[in-house]
This record gives C-alpha cells, structure tokens and sequence, in this order.
C-alpha cells in the first residue's frame, strides 16, 4: 500500500519487510502524506456478544501485518470476548492476536497496574472505566481508569511500548499474568528486567512458546511471582514456572514507569533482539507512538479519498486499518537481517516467510484480491508459505491461528494461489501447487471439515455431496466446484494439462444441486431425490450458516451458466431483486435457533440479504452479468450506507479477519473481486468523488467520479485512459500499471451504457472474448 524509500529503523523497518542488514523491499512513498490516522476508530465493531455482532473486533494497536498486537481487556482470562465496549471495567492490557472470539486467542500475556495494595486476581483487580477517557488508535491506546491510573500503549511489529502513570502517593503496582496456559517468569532486578514464556493456545505442536523480554526504565521497589489458579502470591521470588504463572512489581509512589516489551516464538535471544532491533531506541513512549504514526500515515495514504463526508472517510480508513491487521506475519529476522519462523505445523524452525491468522473460508473474497492489489511482494510471499505449510503438515492451510484446525468449507488455498498467478503474482511452482490441491481434494484430513474434503468420494462419484448424510452438503459442494474451477484455472494458464484434465470434470457441479422446479441450490440425496419439504428460508441442514437465498449466488466462475439455469438474464435479476424484497423471515432449521447471523440479517431489514456473513457478499455485483449495472450501483451504496459506519456498532456481523472490512474498502473505491481466481474487478459505484490509489511500485491509478454524492450514485459515462469504456469489470493490469478512471455519476440509472456480451464479466459458460 508507497515512492522509493529505505527505511533505516526497527518498526517501520519490519513493516516494510527488512531488517538491520537486510536488503531493503523498494516500497512507494505517497506523493503526499497526510494525518489519516485521526480518522480510524479501532473500537469500531466492538460492541459485539454471543447473541448480536456488531464486528467481534477489539481496539487493536498494532502495525500493519504485525506478528503480535496489544489491546486493552474486559473479559475474563480466556473468554474470546476479550473487550465489549458495554462492560465498564478492564482488567488486563494484553499481547493478543486473535482473529476470531470463536476460536479464542493464543500466546498471550497482560499487564495491569493497581494502587495501595497489590491485587492479583483478575476480578479483584478489575477496575472501572470510561470510554470519555479512552483514546483508541492503531499507533496508541490510551484510557485514564477510574482510581486515575492512566494506561498508554504503542506498538511495534513483534512489541509494544507501554506507559503506567500511577497517581501521586498512592502505592504504585504492576501484575504481569501468564494467561491460561503453562508460563514461566523470570526477574533481573538489577536489569530491570523480566524475562519468560507463555503457552497457551490450542492444536500446537510440541515446543511452541511466545518467549517475551520486558525492559522497565524504574526501579523494582519490590517483585516476586504468583499463580493465577488459586491467586497465591511468592514475595521475593526472582523465577517460577508452570501453570498460570506471573510476576508482580512495586514501584515508587506516584511513579510513572515505562515498559518496552518484545516477543519471540523461536527463542529468548530472539526475543531480545526483536526488542532491540524495534524498541530500544526509543527513549519515550512518544517516540514509539510518532513512529508507528507515521508507518499508519504512510499505510492508509496508499489510497487516498477525496469528497465524502468526514464520517465517510471516518468509516473507510477505519476498515482500511481492519483490513490491514491479517494475515499476520508470523516471521521475524535474524541478526544478519535474514527472516526466519517457527512452523506451527511441525515445531521446527525454517528460513523464509510465514504467515497466519487467517481463515480462508472469508477472506479469498475479497482481503486477499485487496492484497494482491496494493501489497503483490508480501503477497507472493504468502503463497509460498502456503506451499511450505503443505510440505510441513501435509495439507494446505484453510484457517489458521496459527496452527491448522480446518474450520469453516472448501479449500480455497487454491483460490489464493490461481489468482495470484492469475495477476502475474508467480512466486510459486504451479506443479507444487496443483498436486497440494489434487491431494487436499482427495483426502480428508484429520481436523476439520475444510482440511480436506468432507464427503469427496461422493463427490466424485455422484457430481454432488448428497444431504443428509454429509453435514451442510450442498454448500460443499458449491465451495468444491469453485475451487475445482481455480484448480482448473491454474493448470490451464501454467500449461499443466494433467491437473486441467481432472479439475475440468467437477467444475460445473454447481448445476448438480440446483432445482429447476424451486429455483434453488437444494439438499439432495444419495439416490438423487431432493430433501423434502424445502423452504428457501430455512438456515443451515444442506447449507452453511445461511439459507438457500443466501447459497443460491456461490457460483463465482459461472454467473452466466448459473443465469441460465434460472432462465435468463430477465428471470436472474428478477431472483436477484427478489432478495431485497422478500419478508426477513427466518426459519432457524437445524440450528435450532436463532444465531447471531440470523439476527443481524433481520436487522439490516433487506429482505433476504444478509451481508454480515460471507457467502452473499459479492451478490449486489451480479447485475453487472446480466444487463442492469446501474443496480449494482444503487445496492453497493445502500450497503455501504445502511450497514456501516466508523462506531463501536460498526459492522452488520463478524468482521472476519478483515474480510468485511475489504469489501468496503473494495466497494468504496468502485469495484469488487466478485471471481479471485481471474485477473478481474467487477464495477459498482465509488463512495468518493476521487479515490488515489498508490501502487508498490509508486504507480497511480485515480478514479474520477464527477457529480458523486449521496445521491448521483448511478454510473452515466466512463473513460479509461481518455477512451470510452464500456466494460463493467477493470482488469488487474489496468489498475497496477497506473491510470485514470473518469466516470461522470447521475442520479438516474443509465440503461444503455455497459449493455453488450463483451462488457460482462467473465463467466466460464462464455470463454469466447
């Protein structure tokens, strides 16, 4: 997301990929670079429980990518819910890197200062709180607690700095916890110092640790450890390890202390050199604080928007920021600059680039394409640490964090991997890659339902996982004939006719479940007979966290085969209308109640459409394949509209690894990756009247929507390059080589322009353009 520029120090020099020693990545520098970062609100979304998400983020401070990020805590130790913006009292501040409160989080430790008495336990401690007193940016937390303890943290890529400002005479104490796992700390009073491991986590292999070095710039007036099982306190103690285990510090009344902190998951003396190589040369917080604001500034200018309103901007550099916390870089460098990590997927250490934190199942829609487009060398990286997890474990990665545990459907390693090589991004042997996929689509792994495939002989023997039988079938197999297709794509522009040959015979399956007489994606059996007694409204059975109004749309690489089936383009956007109109009705089916999905699609009040999940979220942009643009136009701003903002209510849903976030980022430039697996980006209509995108090789492209406003959301006119253009997709090189995009914007639909066979995007029923 920069001109050229060498970056010669510790966190923005990690940011950028380089290290002391280590040749620098050429990145762009922005023209300009602007105060972009008052407008992101990290606490957007975090007004999220069980029943109802409004984004299920946390107030996340950390660099772009980072390996590790803090934040602030009001749940109980463990519980993935780690900060709802309704509770009123924090009780840690924490090394975190959670990508989902569903899987709860791994390798964390939290401070938390108390005054008067020394105060361990994690609900004794907790102390109340203000969002008035609240600061919550990418580049710095801040809050001033109720007993006036004011907290202040800012990052670097493997560390933070924290700031502990007690009030005067009272006594001054610092608890470091070991979290829920097994921990060891050790103290160097002298040093200033504590050193240790935290273990915690799940599905790790043997040897996994997130070894820390915190560096305090006062003195210890007194330390000693504690365990969090049973509370009890060791005075004087200098090490202990085990389960629960902590440290706790005094220090002089009404100090204010400082705490540079820096992990490692390779080793101790790792760990001290990442908080050498990005902390020690700061001498105050502040020093982190510019720094990091500055990397942000630099980040978030890379598309720089222009018009729109200040809650608007406020709302898109907001999911910029989201948007820019996954995949987690899971490496770290040596003292020669070399990178180096941990594998999770077999506990030995390796030379080169690893990456996790991501779940796959959301993000190959849109935060990856987001990806390849303004970060292609990090990008190519991550398709070879998709190769070396296959070579480490045996099987693609399909959701990490940071071991496998296969959640969610499909295998779209394979989605990642076609489109990048789609976009030119070639990093990676294709052969290497086709045969982890022929294997993944083959198998089935030992975790879960997307390592591997559930039900792939039947699959392959009947064109179609059949229901019952095989838990949410009819959306696996819609996933499988996608990702077939990416395989199939592959192999064909990598010249692999062997892998084309296989993946060509299932690509079509989506046709295989689809009912003509209901006009659905439907659950059938083994036999081929439909499941009874079908209600289009009715939430899981054959299909994944949604309905067969949601499920209908899964086919990315077929718009046009799957228009025919619904008998043309006049009957498709007729069904497609339909699910904006249709009653909210929810019949909670095998669920067995409502789920927080179901909820927040009532909420949105749009009829069927239920945008706080995944599988429907590229839907709006299918007009664009069947002759009416212009209401992919009008339904990409209502969304964006309606179903966002920049507040602790932010999102319609899970926020997701930052795939929601990518959508709008995406939506609000003017177009969306409706297919990752083609060098495509199919047109909607942009947020802002100028959008500046700053390419890594400091190329721009600029997208010009005169008269854009609220209203005037409708596309009459477009040139690219000064020519007429007609298309209703751009083409990746269109938009990395540099350019400009001017569109003249009305408040009435145009239904003449982007009309012709050859403005569609790509379909695979239709190869011929």
């Amino acid at each position: 997301m920069r001109r050229l520029m060498l970056v010669l120090t510790g966190a923005i020099m990690a940011f950028f990929g380089t290290s002391f020693g280590q040749q620098a990545i050429i990145q762009p520098e922005p023209a300009e670079t602007e105060d972009l970062v008052h407008y992101v609100n990290t606490l957007q979304g975090t007004n999220s429980k069980h029943e109802l998400t409004r984004g299920n983020t946390y107030p996340t401070t950390a660099l772009p990518f980072a390996m590790h990020t803090w934040t602030p805590q009001t749940g109980e130790n463990g519980d993935g819910w780690k900060y709802q913006y309704f509770k009123k009292t924090l009780r840690g501040f924490q090394q975190a890197h959670q990508c989902s409160s569903w899987s709860n989080d791994y390798a964390v430790f939290s401070f938390f200062p108390t005054i008067d008495s020394l105060q361990v336990d994690e609900n004794a401690r907790a102390t109340g709180f203000t969002h008035e007193k609240e600061v919550a940016k990418p580049h710095y937390y801040s809050v001033t607690m109720d007993n006036n303890i004011q907290v202040e943290m800012s990052p670097s890529e493997r560390g933070a700095h924290l700031r502990f400002s007690y009030p005067q005479e009272h006594e001054a104490f610092l608890v470091l916890d070991g979290y829920t796992g097994i921990s060891m700390v050790k103290i160097f009073p002298d040093e200033r110092k504590i050193i240790g491991y935290v273990n915690n986590g799940r599905g790790f292999k043997e040897g996994f640790k997130s070894f820390f070095v915190a560096v305090f710039d006062q003195p210890f007036k007194a330390y000693g450890a504690w365990e969090n099982r049973d509370n009890n306190i060791y005075p004087n103690k200098l090490e202990d390890e085990g389960e629960g285990k902590g440290a706790y510090l005094t220090f002089e009344k009404g100090a204010t202390v400082q705490v540079k902190v820096a992990s490692s998951y390779i080793s101790m003396e790792q760990a001290e050199l990442n908080l050498t190589q990005e902390l020690m040369q700061d001498k105050a917080l502040e020093d982190t604080k510019n720094r990091a604001g500055d990397v942000w500034n630099k980040h978030l200018s890379r598309i720089k928007v222009e018009g729109g309103s200040e809650a608007d901007k406020a709302t898109f550099y907001s999911c910029f920021f989201r948007a820019s916390l996954f995949a987690r870089r899971y490496y770290e460098y040596d003292k020669d600059g070399n990178a180096y990590y941990f594998s999770p997927y077999d506990g030995r250490v390796y030379s080169g680039y690893m990456f996790t934190d991501t779940g796959l199942w959301d993000t190959f829609r849109a935060q990856f394409p987001l990806n390849a487009l303004l970060y292609p060398t990090m990008h190519g990286r991550y398709m070879q640490a998709l190769l070396a997890a296959y070579e480490q474990c045996g099987w693609l990665p399909s959701w990490s964090f940071p071991s496998e545990a296969g959640s969610m459907i499909g295998n779209h390693a394979i989605s990642l991997l076609a489109d990048a090589w789609a976009k030119g991004i070639r990093t990676f042997d294709p052969e290497k890659a086709l045969e982890a996929y022929l294997h993944e689509a083959t198998n089935k792994g030992p975790w879960g339902p997307a390592n591997g495939r559930d039900g792939w002989k039947e699959y392959y023997q009947l064109g179609y996982v059949p229901y019952p039988g095989i838990r949410e079938a009819t959306a696996k197999t819609l996933e499988y004939a996608y990702d077939d297709f990416c395989g199939y794509q592959l192999a064909l522009m990598a010249d692999k006719p062997f892998y084309a040959d296989i993946f060509k015979r299932q690509m079509y399956n989506y046709k295989n479940v689809f009912d003509h007489k209901t006009g659905f994606m439907r659950g059938r059996d083994r036999l081929g007979k439909w499941n009874p007694d079908f209600d289009p409204m009715e939430w899981g059975g054959a299909f994944t966290e949604g309905n067969a109004w949601h499920w209908l749309w899964s086919v990315f690489h077929d718009t046009k085969g799957l228009t025919e089936l619904l008998g043309g383009d006049e009957n498709f956007i007729t069904k497609l209308d339909a699910v904006f109109t249709e009653p909210n009705r929810v019949n909670v089916g095998t669920y067995g109640g409502m789920i927080h999905e179901m909820t927040e699609m009532v909420m949105a009040d749009m009829g069927q459409y239920a945008h706080g999940n995944q599988p429907i979220q590229h839907m709006v942009y299918l007009y664009n394949y069947a002759g009416a643009p212009w209401k992919a136009q009008y339904h990409a701003r209502n969304i964006m509209d309606r179903l966002y903002n920049s507040t602790e209510n932010g999102y319609p849903g899970d926020e997701d690894q930052g795939q929601t976030s990518s959508w709008y980022v995406l939506s609000a430039m003017g177009f969306y990756s409706v297919c990752p697996g083609t060098d495509e980006y199919v047109i909607g209509s942009p947020l802002f009247e100028k959008v500046t995108i700053t390419m890594e090789d400091g190329k721009t492209f600029v997208i010009h929507a005169k008269n854009n406003d609220k209203d005037n959301v409708y596309i009459q006119e477009a040139n690219l390059n000064g020519e007429t253009y007609t298309k209703n997709y751009l083409t990746y090189k269109d938009l990395i080589n540099g350019g400009r995009l001017e569109l003249l914007m009305g408040r009435e639909p145009s239904r003449t322009r982007g009309m012709a066979e050859e403005d569609k995007p790509f379909s695979l029923t239709d190869r011929t353009r």
